[in-house]
């Protein structure tokens, strides 16, 4: 498996709703980041805060001039659902992840094991 390169792929997939945030997150971002929680309605995010209609793409995201990168302007304010990615090997398969390489689609229950170490600060555990 190879360092993430910031292809973005992950990050211009799940948009139209497909993210979410718990609550707890929610609180925190009116509390702390009011520029976040303008996203922010009914408990969904990326919404557009004139319209009320839900973003294409994450607010947040963006491509880095002249490179074929992306990089996140809340990185550490990130949803749960941001900071959890990658979960599975398949995911990453089916959201084309650059990440991968042959031999992680060759041997998968070890390139799993490598994904779960490398990602064990970032999700809580498998329980």
């Amino acid at each position: 498996m190879k360092e993430c390169n910031q292809c973005g792929k992950c990050c211009t997939k799940y948009g139209n709703g497909r993210l979410s945030a718990t609550t707890g997150e929610i609180e925190l971002w009116d509390i702390f980041n009011p520029d976040i929680y303008r996203y922010v309605k009914d408990g969904k995010i990326w919404m557009d805060p004139k319209t009320g209609e839900q973003l294409a793409q994450c607010p947040w995201l963006r491509k880095v001039p002249d490179k074929n990168i992306y990089t996140c302007d809340i990185y550490y304010d990130r949803p749960d659902d941001c900071k959890h990615y990658p979960v599975t090997i398949e995911q990453m398969i089916t959201d084309e992840c650059e990440m991968l390489e042959e031999k992680d689609l060759s041997k998968v229950k070890q390139a799993q094991q490598k994904l779960d170490n490398l990602m064990a600060d970032s999700r809580p555990p498998f329980e």
